[in-house]
């Protein structure tokens, strides 16, 4: 049985830096665009939500993209869940942003962060995902849904 000293050493288990410094870079927008409706700030000249939301959409649809390529990866293999998660995240994102008010769509979009979460964590345990890609899905997840959570209770203030 491996001891969580030995899991620590295993090459295979540590998230490589490039990704780890540019998901924390790609987590510098939400941050920024979250705090910025609370100090008045309307970055491009529009109300924070518009960007943040833009770009949440964005991402979202990358993270989704990320199981294309899994299931790309495994072409001899029923791959239909994994497509289909690969593109789900972009409709509800583009939904929400389309068709609810933009308080509303950040809080879906938090849901389907937190929902593709949990996808990548199981396709992670089957083997689909490298072993150390939940170590970097979990803290920027949580990073994102609280700055989604943030920027909505501001866009949801009178």
């Amino acid at each position: 049985m491996a001891t969580s000293d030995q899991n620590s050493r295993d090459p295979l288990n540590h998230v490589p830096l490039p990704a780890l410094i540019l998901t924390a870079a790609g987590a510098i927008p939400f941050l920024a665009l979250a705090i910025a409706p609370w100090l008045d700030i309307r970055p491009f000249g529009r109300p924070a939500l518009e960007p943040l939301s833009l770009y949440a959409l964005a991402i979202l649809s990358f993270m989704g993209a990320i199981h294309w390529g899994l299931a790309m990866a495994k072409p001899n293999t029923n791959q239909a869940a994994n497509y289909a998660a690969s593109v789900i995240p972009a409709l509800v994102g583009w939904f929400a942003l389309i068709f609810l008010p933009a308080a509303l769509a950040l809080r879906v979009m938090a849901a389907a962060f937190v929902l593709l979460l949990i996808y990548d964590i199981r396709a992670t345990r089957l083997g689909m995902a490298p072993p150390w890609y939940p170590r970097l899905r979990v803290p920027v997840t949580v990073v994102v849904v609280t700055a989604l959570a943030l920027a909505s209770l501001a866009g949801a203030s009178p």
